[in-house]
């Protein structure tokens, strides 16, 4: 039976990787291939800190949390009232993440932390404290491992994901981090949910990579298609002659050239799915029109490539018109 095998970079953050960095290569006058490698590589590395970055976000709110705590508690003593609950602060999830070797060994190798931005972790936990989630939960009987878990994933989607004050923060730590928040979240997700009581602090994060061959497929994909750029962009004019390229966006001549690398680089990856995959990313980084017209492109040189014997892949027939 095959194992299913997680990791933090996959093929979807090195295609997104790819289109940011080929459309910077040709904007950069200086265009090295080499050095452009090397920086393809150090912008998968910096999302593969986000992800961990964001972990300890979950961390630093708990020792926030702590602080908070004892001032509450001091003050309860002093006047002889009720002691606060310590349910938050020792949330099963958030102690087992916090010892965890692979993120503290992680944390510990790099210059920035949380501590750094102790005001926004300090608002952030306040406006958790006040919602009706963590109210919620404190008023809850339930003190599981899983209700404990299942408290952080919901309160990392309401208030991790989609902030903007957040994304400010971060942006200010690197502008690599710009596009990676939303993939990288995602992750993020996945990680809460993987994580078992059972594991302690032997609890696995995802790797970085699965194996060689995903960071190989960095390297060939972004390679092929800066190499035979001029071959792609020929095999888009006789594909379409009519059409004049000086009306088209440069990025969509961007994402269909790293589409035609692909195609014709790697054999097992199917050419529907190479598709798919480039049309979506021109949704979001070029025009509103774009991925109606790319998608209809790449069909076209895909089968004009399969017919000179070029492309040795299969691809569907197109349905017949009734």
């Amino acid at each position: 039976m095959e194992i299913y095998i997680l990791r933090m970079i996959n093929r979807e953050l090195i295609r997104i990787k790819i289109v940011q960095l080929t459309y910077a290569y040709y904007q950069n006058g200086n265009r090295n291939l080499d050095v452009a490698e090397k920086e393809l590589l150090f912008s998968l590395s910096k999302a593969y800190h986000l992800y961990h970055y964001l972990l300890a976000l979950i961390v630093a709110v708990t020792k926030e949390a702590r602080k908070f705590y004892e001032l509450e508690l001091s003050k309860a003593k002093r006047e002889g009232k009720p002691f606060p609950s310590n349910k938050f602060i020792d949330n099963k999830f958030a102690i087992q993440l916090e010892g965890n070797k692979q993120l503290c060994e992680f944390i510990s190798s790099q210059k920035q932390t949380w501590d750094d931005d102790v005001e926004f972790v300090r608002k952030l936990y306040t406006q958790i404290a006040q919602s009706r989630i963590y109210l919620d939960y404190m008023e809850s009987d339930d003190s599981s491992y899983e209700s404990d878990r299942e408290l952080w994933r919901k309160l990392y989607k309401a208030f991790i994901m989609e902030n903007d004050e957040l994304d400010s923060v971060l942006e200010e730590k690197s502008l690599y981090w710009n596009d990676d928040k939303d993939i990288v979240d995602t992750f993020v997700l996945k990680t809460i949910k993987r994580f078992d009581a059972g594991n302690n602090d032997e609890q696995e994060l995802l790797p970085e990579y699965k194996d060689e061959e995903d960071k190989d497929f960095a390297r060939k994909l972004f390679r092929a298609t800066i190499l035979n750029a001029d071959q792609y962009q020929r095999y888009m004019s006789e594909t379409s002659r009519n059409w004049d390229f000086s009306r088209l966006a440069y990025m969509d001549v961007v994402i269909m050239q790293i589409a035609m690398a692909e195609m014709l680089t790697f054999p097992n990856i199917p050419i529907n799915v190479t598709i798919n995959e480039y049309v979506d990313l021109a949704k979001i980084y070029s025009t509103p029109k774009s991925s109606g017209y790319i998608n209809g492109m790449l069909d076209s040189i895909a089968r004009y490539l399969i017919s000179t014997g070029v492309l040795l892949k299969p691809i569907s027939e197109k349905p017949k018109k009734k």
